[in-house]
């Protein structure tokens, strides 16, 4: 069925997500590690019941809201893969009389309060910081990380399950070499906490997950359970770090063309920073860019089209730099397709999705 689209949508190609939620599913089945997705990137309870199906029933989730939105269908074992908010203390009760809610603890601070505050037991982890640098003990914190983990074992409320880590950094790297190096510093940070905690606690369980790693890596560690996000939809920068093929990647966004200006081989769409994000790519022939405009399909989408890509993103603009050919079969009122540099934060600002046959899902509020 043709598409209706009159402003910037974002397009979900179903069979690319199912095969990347397969290909991930089997790699953990295949390794004995927990999957526990994160649902940061879809945020959409109709994508959710596709891991359901699957035999998934454990979900992370990046806030105590977007957990609330997935407890409302039924997810019941939900990590908040976030530092523990005090204020949302309401929101954390709500919670936990109704799933097994698992909190990131951070402090002494935080666990008084909670062990004050909880009216429904909890489970924690502790962050420790791979190598990332946002959050998170770093492996030679031992004390504080033992003196915390002694306080959460005091506590009636809160039951300690291990802990937990994020190798961000490997968004950043260039190439499939600089993943692993990545990737085998956060085993290695992981494996010290690990090897300290393990000879007293027998079923300490270790959290890991990065899409680049998760996606590109083939041996964990001490990890037990695996937390990726973005491979359900992909997008251009895990293909430029070699997390993915194009073929994987399974959202564009359609825009309208709204101006075209010849002399500077430039089309302008309707599709700027508050549809796509400003994350940006550094592309070895053009130079910044926040997206890549490809070929339309009876089926989709194909592979981008050559010297076609966003130069530049304002509120509503988006400025396509194109060459001669692709400019000649453009019109006013045409629809492009562009790929994202960010799969996440775009589909967190377009807030939903259409299906290449018309479906519409929804997200989060």
């Amino acid at each position: 069925m043709a598409l209706l689209i009159s402003e910037p949508t974002l397009l979900l190609d179903q069979q690319k997500c199912l095969n990347n939620l397969d290909v991930m599913l089997a790699k953990c089945q295949k390794l004995g590690l927990d999957f526990r997705p994160h649902f940061k990137t879809h945020q959409s309870i109709q994508i959710g019941r596709w891991f359901r199906e699957r035999g998934i029933h454990k979900i992370a989730t990046s806030s105590l809201k977007m957990a609330e939105y997935f407890a409302q269908d039924n997810w019941t074992n939900i990590t908040v893969a976030f530092p523990t908010n005090i204020l949302e203390i309401d929101r954390i009760n709500r919670l936990a009389s109704k799933i097994e809610l698992n909190l990131l603890i951070q402090s002494v601070d935080v666990l008084e309060f909670l062990n004050q505050q909880l009216q429904f037991p909890v489970n924690a982890y502790i962050q420790i910081d791979l190598g990332y640098g946002r959050t998170g003990f770093e492996s030679d914190e031992m004390p504080t990380i033992n003196r915390i983990v002694t306080a959460i074992r005091q506590t009636n409320k809160i039951r300690w399950k291990g802990f937990l880590g994020h190798a961000g950094h490997s968004y950043s790297a260039k190439n499939i070499s600089e993943i692993r190096r990545v990737h085998q510093q956060a085993l290695d940070q992981m494996q010290i906490i690990y090897d300290y905690f393990s000879a007293r606690y027998s079923s300490l369980e270790i959290s890991i997950g990065d899409t680049p790693c998760c996606s590109s890596m083939s041996s964990f560690g001490c990890a037990s359970e695996l937390r990726p996000g973005n491979f359900i939809f992909y997008d251009l920068t895990q293909q430029q770090i070699g997390a993915c093929s194009l073929d994987q990647i399974a959202v564009a966004v359609a825009c309208p063309v709204v101006a075209i200006h010849q002399k500077r081989h430039q089309i302008v769409v309707y599709g700027g920073g508050v549809h796509f994000s400003k994350e940006v790519l550094h592309h070895a022939n053009y130079g910044p860019c926040y997206g890549l405009v490809v070929a339309t399909t009876a089926t989709g989408w194909g592979k981008p089209i050559p010297n076609c890509y966003v130069a530049k993103l304002s509120q509503e603009h988006g400025t396509v730099q194109c060459s001669e050919a692709f400019m000649q079969q453009i019109k006013i009122g045409d629809i492009i397709y562009i790929l994202p540099v960010h799969s996440c934060m775009t589909a967190n600002v377009l807030k939903s999705m259409q299906s290449l046959d018309g479906q519409q899902y929804t997200m989060m509020p």
